[in-house]
């Protein structure tokens, strides 16, 4: 029997790259992908990815955009060099939004919020219209009113590039107001 969400013997292995720095959250992952059958390999760094893709270039990667060194958006970048084929997925921790967009132009199908489980990425690389991965029965999440609106704000910020009275301005709101928004946690999703 194959557990639910796991590719059969007849479907070819999705090769996929896994780089983050915590060795713990990359360990996880990678656990889980290798129970759903993927041929997974791993990074801890911008120079241990590059040197991993170039070697066998993944068709996915999941990175994450805070590393020590060269970052995430570097890496989308370079990946996208090495191979323009390769689904990109960019894992971001809270207020990391702005970067996740800047990732997604730069090349990458899609960005997660961090903890994201192994259903949510393999839905985020499903985004894209070449890819097809088996997945769980997991109904795809809508996001908060309050979600979009901290997602809004944080593209907006960085836009301005960080200046917080000009996103005021161009948000039409009190640049209090803003500082406020600015201070708590962004919801959930």
């Amino acid at each position: 029997m194959i557990p639910q969400g796991a590719m059969s013997a007849s479907e070819a292995a999705a090769s996929i790259l896994i780089v983050d720095d915590d060795q713990t959250l990359r360990g996880r992952i990678a656990r889980a992908f290798e129970e759903r059958g993927f041929d997974v390999r791993t990074a801890a760094s911008f120079d241990e990815a590059v040197e991993v893709a170039r070697a066998d270039s993944p068709q996915l990667a999941l990175i994450d955009l805070k590393m020590p060194g060269r970052s995430g958006i570097d890496l989308v970048r370079e990946l996208r060099a090495i191979d323009e084929t390769t689904n990109i997925v960019v894992l971001t921790g809270y207020g990391g939004i702005a970067t996740a967009i800047e990732a997604i132009r730069l090349g990458a199908s899609h960005y997660l919020s961090k903890p994201a489980d192994v259903d949510e990425i393999i839905q985020a690389f499903n985004k894209d219209p070449n890819t097809s991965l088996p997945v769980g029965d997991v109904e795809p999440e809508v996001p908060s009113l309050a979600r979009v609106e901290w997602e809004h704000i944080q593209r907006v910020l960085n836009d301005c590039d960080g200046n917080v009275s000009e996103a005021a301005r161009r948000l039409r709101m009190h640049r209090r107001s803003l500082q406020l928004k600015l201070r708590k946690h962004p919801p959930g999703r």
